[in-house]
């Protein structure tokens, strides 16, 4: 189906869809860009573009030469040059919850990381406050923090809560293998059943889960016991000897 024809030019109903999907790539990765070295990067690489441009134009051909030749190396240049940048887009369409429903809930490595660190947290009564992002997405409290997009480890996580230290306050947030934000704001419970019985950190805990499909781990440093919000209950005082498979349970609800 033809939407525009003018002489030899047709636009039709694909070639709009095509300009769609494009756009939308487009856009999406100078959202990711914003505020990065990278946007004065591409600045900088529009200005080229530009001048490139002029240059077949005009049939200059001392630049139209440079520029021909620079092409051909170019995109070796860029991936070398945003190799960061790169690695954090690639994670976050890994993390997006469409592809998300076709992975088990089951995270072996998360559970396994996750497990090692309160039960350090735990052992050193540090605090803690470790959300498991499922199919309800948490982007809004990812922008409360520090946003990270490392690589998961137990070592990270107990580094992180570690007191004294710039990012050991609020929530670390997990996505995937993947923590996406530390020292993150998280919404206090409302239900009075928990409102003098717990502190911040277990309040904070439930509050997320009361909005969210979240499985939410709280390491009091007060007492080291370990409990786990979900769906608004908190279960508390989880032994070490049976974290992992209480974990495993919530994560597979």
């Amino acid at each position: 189906m033809t939407l525009l024809q003018y002489d030899f030019i047709r636009f039709g109903v694909k070639d709009f869809i095509d300009v769609l999907i494009v756009s939308f790539i487009i856009y999406q990765l100078l959202k990711l860009t914003k505020g990065t070295r990278s946007a004065q990067i591409i600045i900088g690489l529009f200005l080229i573009a530009g001048v490139a441009f002029v240059s077949y134009w005009f049939q200059l051909e001392g630049l139209t030469w440079l520029f021909s030749n620079l092409a051909t190396v170019g995109f070796l240049v860029l991936v070398v040059v945003f190799q960061p940048e790169l690695r954090g887009v690639l994670a976050h369409i890994g993390q997006h919850r469409l592809l998300r429903l076709f992975v088990s809930l089951e995270q072996k490595k998360t559970v396994e990381e996750v497990t090692r660190a309160v039960l350090r947290l735990s052992d050193l009564r540090y605090g803690g406050l470790i959300v498991i992002e499922r199919r309800t997405g948490l982007r809004n409290y990812v922008e409360t923090g520090k946003e990270m997009n490392a690589e998961l480890s137990s070592e990270l996580i107990v580094t992180l809560f570690t007191p004294y230290t710039p990012l050991h306050d609020g929530a670390v947030i997990i996505s995937g293998d993947f923590i996406v934000a530390a020292a993150t704001s998280l919404p206090l419970s409302t239900n009075p059943r928990y409102r003098k019985l717990f502190g911040m950190r277990h309040k904070a805990a439930i509050g997320v889960s009361e909005v969210s499909d979240a499985v939410v781990v709280v390491v009091s440093e007060e007492t080291a016991q370990i409990s786990i919000a979900h769906h608004g209950v908190l279960e508390s005082n989880i032994s070490k000897s049976e974290f992992r498979d209480v974990l495993v349970g919530y994560m597979k609800k």
